[in-house]
């Protein structure tokens, strides 16, 4: 099946670093897990930590402990006698494995296996050369040894010999792989750890003049205008992780991910407010405060521009109770989400991010309800609720796709025989290959398309049809393999692009789409259930 979609092209700056932004965020994104586990196996086990260990936290002497595993001889006394040194885990993961996880997928995301293990082997150049954790290294290795190596095959693509193509194929990539390592050692590993040292100054030139707070007047804007990745994945991620590495903990992981001030500008909404946004800001508190998904709020700043006022007092409120309290996250929050943050804080932090949250959410709430109350009078009068309608369809022009949760408040506001104006999705499935596998794809391969691939999956379950296979993954790493390819309108023509074979269907709403009645009734169909 074909399907008729229109993508939007969007030019100018704020598009371009979305665009980078979003590529930075699908690097990451897949190895928040990875990052979990080490901040778990850190925050246990240095010398600080919960329940300190020498030979996983990689210190302490082998002597004294009687363990030979892990270990490296070291120097350690004036009359040069070594002793065995743990290498432990937090050291290894932080200095090899997390960054090598990022330029694979990195790699994968330009040019597939083959593009992973190109970079995967430069990144190993620039991880040797430095003296710091190569984060931001892995992110430019990774994919410019893929995209190196795809062109040097498009050289001669075609032109070798039958049986010579392995040979061709494996050489080529492995001198590639040899002189990117060589080259990221000696000149790319220098200059990336003095572009590291400057921004950790930079950041802590900030917290030395208690100026930290003021990050959130850049970041809170930047949030609603989805160009707050580049920032938050770029930077935050990799010298929180370092700080993490030093001290346990770090305060950057806190400062895009506090759902503080979006809850106080939905609070605020749900009492002053007036129509749609009035009754459908209690629901979108629960999906931004516990879902973590901080996208639900901002059409209801861009109804109201003054909010967003609101939204950088208090952000920049709940970084400074986060200074005062010098609390940190072992590692991101991602989602943004008030249990993934709990989840991931030190112990000591655990009362200054709970006060961090109220203060920002009631400075937020307070300055977002002097803005409506200001408005509530002239808003009556005219019928005008903020037009959140249109605000939500300018909070996806932002975001460059639809949204699965701002696709909900669209839909609440339109009305019941207006439906279908709101589901302008594909046509009818109308190919008899059989379906045996499902693909739900989005940018990241997380988050809108893990939901819509759970919504199909129960009503698999519910319809009694066995042998179907629902699983959600990023556009980037589709492989022609699958039967039926589900992605919202935006992103169909890169689904088509990379599975070219497979049946597609394009919806609007990933959480409540009525292709997935199409769908169910084929596989009815097929499997013959009543």
């Amino acid at each position: 099946m074909t399907t008729t979609s229109e993508t939007k092209q969007g030019g100018g700056a704020r598009v371009r670093v979305q665009r980078f932004g979003t590529f930075l965020s699908g690097m990451v994104m897949p190895n928040i897990p990875a990052f979990i586990a080490w901040g778990l196996i850190t925050s246990l086990f240095i010398a600080t930590g919960w329940l300190p260990n020498g030979i996983l936290g990689g210190f302490g002497n082998a002597d004294l402990i009687g363990w030979q595993g892990a270990a490296t001889q070291l120097s350690l006394a004036e009359d040069g006698t070594t002793f065995p040194q743990y290498l432990g885990l937090v050291g290894p993961m932080i200095t090899y494995m997390l960054p090598l996880l990022i330029a694979n997928t990195g790699g994968r995301m330009v040019y597939g296996a083959r593009g992973g293990v190109v970079g995967v082997v430069a990144t190993m150049g620039v991880i040797v050369g430095a003296s710091v954790p190569m984060f931001i290294g892995a992110m430019i290795m990774g994919p410019l040894g893929a995209w190196l190596i795809k062109q040097v095959d498009k050289i001669w693509a075609g032109k070798i010999k039958a049986g010579f193509e392995m040979l061709v194929d494996n050489f080529s990539a492995g001198i590639v792989a040899g002189i990117l390592a060589i080259a990221g050692f000696f000149g790319i590993a220098p200059l990336i750890s003095g572009l590291t040292a400057i921004l950790q100054g930079a950041i802590q030139w900030l917290v030395d003049l208690g100026l930290l707070p003021l990050v959130s007047l850049l970041v809170e804007p930047a949030k609603v205008l989805f160009l707050n990745n580049a920032i938050n994945h770029g930077v935050f991620t990799s010298l929180g992780a370092t700080q993490v590495a030093e001290t346990g903990k770090s305060i950057l992981f806190l400062i895009e991910a506090n759902p503080g001030p979006g809850v106080g500008i939905l609070i605020a909404f749900s009492i002053f407010g007036i129509g749609l946004a009035k009754a459908s800001a209690p629901g979108a508190i629960i999906i931004q405060f516990f879902g973590g998904i901080h996208e639900i709020y901002f059409p209801y700043v861009l109804s109201k521009p003054l909010t967003i006022l609101a939204a950088m007092a208090g952000g920049a409120a709940g970084v400074a109770v986060n200074v005062l309290f010098n609390t940190g996250l072992r590692s991101p929050a991602s989602p943004g989400s008030i249990i993934a943050i709990m989840i991931n804080a030190v112990p000591d932090s655990y009362v200054g991010i709970a006060l961090s949250v109220i203060v920002s959410a009631a400075v937020s709430f307070l300055i977002t309800a002097v803005i409506l109350r200001a408005s509530r009078k002239r808003d009556l009068e005219r019928g005008d609720d903020g037009d959140l309608a249109a605000a939500v369809a300018q909070t996806q022009a932002n975001k460059g796709k639809e949204s699965s949760v701002l696709g909900n408040l669209r839909a609440e506001g339109v009305p019941a025989g207006d439906a279908e104006a709101v589901a302008e999705e594909t046509s009818l499935l109308t190919d008899q290959r059989p379906i045996s596998n499902i693909v739900f794809a989005c940018d990241a391969g997380m988050g809108s398309s893990a939901m819509g691939a759970s919504v199909l999956r129960n009503k698999i379950k519910k319809a009694g049809i066995d042998g179907v296979t629902v699983v959600n993954k990023s556009i980037a790493s589709l492989e022609d393999d699958v039967d039926l390819v589900i992605t919202q309108r935006e992103l169909t023509p890169r689904a088509q692009e990379r599975t070219p074979s497979a049946e597609h269907v394009s919806v609007d709403n990933f959480m409540n789409s009525p292709r997935y009645e199409e769908v169910i009734a084929k596989l009815k169909q097929q499997h013959g259930v009543e």
